[in-house]
């Protein structure tokens, strides 16, 4: 009974274990590719940027393939196909950053190293040349390693920094042995440039991925996402059924908001990159990228609210429905306008235009925020249980803070389009109205008794 319940004991157990082995591997296998065709659904940008990478490291490999390319450089080539490895990155901003950062920094550094082996050569004799060789080593990596830490460039020039000490010590600490030091100089600096410009000119010329169009949109979509939310919280709060349907049937335009809570340092990482782009599309070179950042610094504002607005959806404190009432029309007022506001804001910024049609809806929002403010200082919920009150007093107040921040973020795109030299929108000619005969004829008789 005991073989019979093990399936025929050990040796059997391990049959089974060996049989069950491609079954979980063939799982495995479709699984991983079921993944790997969601991501590229997701964004077919990263095939084409996996591509690129591989024939960019194909360029790169011919001086490692050819005899006379290899001639020149010797070993010294395969410097040439790492640094492809570490410039190439998914857009052209990181990938510029990063290329420009490590040539400029490997010329100085360079540079300095074989200044620095010249000086100890000449004056150090064999007994000091290494001690002065240490000396600036630890000097240059002190000095360097500690402006690391200064904010304006470790946001720019922090990898560049980190190549400039790597070269350096690498240059000078070799050069102690070696006697060729200019020529180890020049064969590193001339793979380095060629394993930096391969991938800069493949990420440009092939399908190129501008983060700055990328942060364009993610700032618009924002403010676009926040008016999903303003549009849908009034009727939401206020159980307002919409064709006979309850907007709480659908919240998924609700929760969008919460993206943006968390997309500070996603927004300074993509203007960091994108001040590296040349001019494109609609972009022109030195477009005020640091700009997006206050708009989005006033957006997240805004989302903060609306969290807090948020809270008061799944409450699980009931408010009669008489007391909401009473403020019921001019929040609603609010929550559309506002909401309107924003996606005009947001339509405005991707089309690249400076609009005015969202300076009508903070109007109206304003407008509904006074008749707000006038409601409750007349004393709405007198007769009313204040803990009952408590909750929609909040959600009073806290619609009043959004409208503020709604025109905060007005100005603040108003400022980028100004400063971006943004198109005017143009707007609609009318039509001129067609008289009739007899308002013709009462013109031409009106004007003969005048004559």
């Amino acid at each position: 009974m005991e073989n019979s319940s093990c399936g025929g004991g050990p040796f059997g157990r391990v049959v089974r274990c060996l049989k069950a082995v491609p079954e979980r591997s063939w799982g495995e296998v479709l699984e991983a590719a079921s993944e790997a065709k969601k991501l590229g659904e997701d964004d077919p940008r990263r095939i084409v940027h996996s591509f690129k990478v591989g024939l960019a490291l194909t360029l790169v490999s011919l001086f490692y393939y050819c005899r006379p390319l290899y001639d020149g450089f010797g070993v010294d080539a395969m410097w040439a196909v790492l640094t492809v490895i570490v410039v190439f990155e998914f857009s052209v901003g990181a990938t510029l950053g990063k290329g420009i950062n490590m040539m400029l920094a490997t010329l100085l550094a360079v540079a300095l190293a074989v200044g620095v082996h010249h000086i100890s050569t000449l004056w150090g004799g064999e007994v000091g040349e290494p001690i002065l060789i240490a000396f600036f080593v630890f000097v240059v990596a002190a000095s360097v390693t500690f402006m690391r830490f200064f904010p304006a460039l470790k946001a720019r020039y922090d990898y560049g920094m980190l190549i400039f000490i790597l070269t350096f010590c690498l240059v000078s600490v070799s050069g102690y042995r070696e006697t060729q030091v200019l020529d180890m100089a020049h064969k590193r600096l001339s793979t380095i440039a060629i394993g930096s410009c391969t991938p800069i000119m493949v990420c440009i010329c092939i399908c190129p991925v501008w983060i700055g169009v990328d942060l364009h949109n993610l700032v618009a979509g924002n403010m676009e996402k926040l008016g999903d939310f303003m549009e849908g919280f009034g009727f939401e709060y206020f159980d307002i059924k919409e064709n006979g349907l309850s907007l709480s049937d659908n919240q998924y335009f609700l929760q969008q908001y919460k993206s943006v809570l968390s997309s500070k340092s996603l927004e300074e990482t993509m203007a960091n990159l994108a001040r590296w782009e040349p001019g494109h599309g609609g972009f022109k070179f030195g477009h005020p990228w640091q700009k997006y950042l206050n708009v989005g610094s006033q957006t997240r504002q805004c989302a903060y609210k609306i969290e807090a607005l948020n809270t008061y959806l799944n409450t699980d404190i009931q408010v009669p429905t008489e007391i909401r009432s009473k403020i019921q029309e001019p929040c609603i007022d609010i929550c559309t306008e506002s909401g309107k506001a924003l996606k005009e804001l947001a339509a405005a910024l991707k089309k690249m235009i400076r609009s005015s049609s969202a300076d009508s809806h903070i109007a109206c929002s304003k407008a509904a925020v006074e008749s707000l403010k006038l409601s409750l200082k007349r004393g709405i919920w007198k007769d009313a249980n204040l803990l009952e009150t408590i909750p929609s007093a909040a959600v009073a107040s806290l619609l009043i803070e959004v409208v503020a921040c709604v025109e905060k973020i007005a100005e603040a795109v108003h400022e980028l389009a100004s400063v971006a030299h943004f198109k005017t929108e143009q707007p609609q000619l009318l039509q001129e109205p067609v008289l009739s005969e007899e308002f013709n004829v009462a013109i031409t008789i009106d004007r003969n008794s005048q004559i």
